[in-house]
């Protein structure tokens, strides 16, 4: 049921968590703390006293005393897959791994408010990276003919780090009050819970969804919580009924992933594809563009064939079906700006 937010509680919040994110830059030079379940990283870090590093795609995550770097992996109990995933990983990820001083595989008791990190298993780089590219080959092996792992996809379980690795779970019984992100942590809990009850949408703070709910609120539309909630699988929908497909990017460039045939269907089920623009350091929605589902799924499709000849011609195979609509593209959707108004 569509529900109107008030946006004076929303926009006092949102400059709550705009304080916050400039404290953390300020004093622990890490930027984005609401991004891609960025708090389980701060989760995991206080736990271990161990320093965030500043960044996401390509650098590694915290840092000990000592200056040894680690890599997080984590799940939530109430997660579908108990284990670990390794998505689009290359040979170089892997080897990159050999340089680390550790991974951490965490297990995140997320069914008590709030989460908590309650074991985890400790690997060490070069035995992981090892332990990676074994089990990679020996995927690939596995793999029926024409039918290769090309997104380079793979699920670790804590069973076959014990068994294959002989390691063990160090357990937390009595989690941290006192850790160097402890008081940071209190603050995003309070901030996160009043702005569930503000917007309707839960788990803002471990997924992307906040910067959904940015870019909902200055079109008065609501964002659905779950994927297959009250709009299907949908991003937002209205108040009367319309259904909205949400890209949100800190650049003039939108990706669309896993475009399968029936994904492009779903979204002709949409009143309008929503492009939206956001800063994500000072928390602020800067443009939102609008474009008619059908000219963005012709495009889609021509950007994916393009795609689709260049590797062929380089005798590569595409890993996944994904391409990015760019600044330019948003002539050739006849796309509009609707935000801020012009």
């Amino acid at each position: 049921m569509f529900q109107p937010i008030k946006k004076s509680s929303f926009y006092e919040l949102i400059r709550e968590f705009r304080q916050i994110q400039a404290d953390f830059l300020e004093i622990f030079g890490v930027n984005d703390i609401f991004s891609n379940s960025k708090i389980y990283e701060i989760i995991i870090a206080n736990e271990l006293d161990h320093d965030l590093i500043a960044g996401h795609s390509g650098s590694k995550d915290a840092k000990d005393e000592n200056g040894g770097e680690y890599e997080y992996k984590h799940y939530k109990e109430t997660s579908s897959n108990h284990s670990w995933t390794f998505n689009d990983y290359t040979d170089s990820t892997i080897a990159s791994l050999g340089l680390v001083e550790g991974v951490v595989f965490a297990h995140i008791d997320d069914t008590i408010f709030p989460a908590v990190l309650d074991w985890y298993i400790l690997v060490n780089g070069k035995v992981c990276s090892l332990y990676l590219k074994q089990r990679t080959e020996d995927l690939l092996k596995r793999q029926p003919k024409g039918k290769p792992n090309a997104r380079r996809m793979i699920n670790i379980s804590a069973k076959q780090l014990e068994n294959d690795l002989n390691l063990q779970k160090t357990q937390i019984l009595v989690p941290k009050t006192n850790g160097k992100y402890a008081v940071w942590l209190q603050k995003l809990y309070k901030l996160n819970a009043e702005l569930e009850k503000c917007t309707n949408v839960t788990n803002l703070l471990t997924s992307n969804k906040i910067w959904e709910v940015l870019v909902a609120v200055e079109l008065n539309h609501n964002v659905n919580s779950e994927q297959g909630g009250r709009a299907g699988s949908h991003d937002a929908f209205d108040e009367f009924g319309n259904v909205y497909e949400y890209k949100v990017s800190k650049t003039y460039s939108w990706q669309f992933q896993d475009i399968s045939e029936n994904v492009l269907e779903k979204y002709k089920d949409d009143k309008e594809i929503i492009l939206a623009v956001v800063d994500k350091t000072k928390v602020e929605v800067l443009t939102i563009f609008s474009a008619e589902p059908d000219k963005v799924v012709q495009r889609l499709k021509e950007k994916l064939a393009e795609k689709s000849q260049n590797y062929a011609e380089k005798n590569k195979e595409i890993r996944r079906l994904q391409v990015s609509l760019t600044k330019g593209d948003l002539l050739v959707i006849e796309a509009h700006r609707i935000f801020p108004k012009p």
